[in-house]
């Protein structure tokens, strides 16, 4: 089992702004070490990030089409939604 320890610290990048990078301590087994080692290119932390962003992004973008999903089942909704589109072409902006 190998654990990391990121610092929280500051750095500049190239518009010399500050970003704070907090601290983690994680666990993985040798495979999954192993697996981050090799495809991580020498970065486990900028890959971890980047992995994370995706998730993040995706458990969005599912709970979107799952709220489209919704309303486009609901009745009501698309009642209301259709004395709406009335006012498409009135001209207002």
């Amino acid at each position: 089992m190998h654990t990391f320890e990121y610092d929280k610290s500051v750095r500049l990048n190239s518009n010399t702004a500050i970003i704070m990078a907090e601290r983690a301590t994680i666990s993985l087994d040798e495979e999954s070490h192993s697996f981050l080692t090799e495809i991580a290119d020498g970065n486990k932390s900028a890959y971890i990030n980047e992995l994370l962003k995706r998730e993040k992004k995706r458990l969005l973008e599912e709970a979107i089409l799952k709220a489209n999903q919704e309303e486009s089942e609901d009745i009501d909704y698309q009642k209301e939604i259709a004395s709406w589109d009335a006012t498409l072409n009135d001209g207002l902006e």
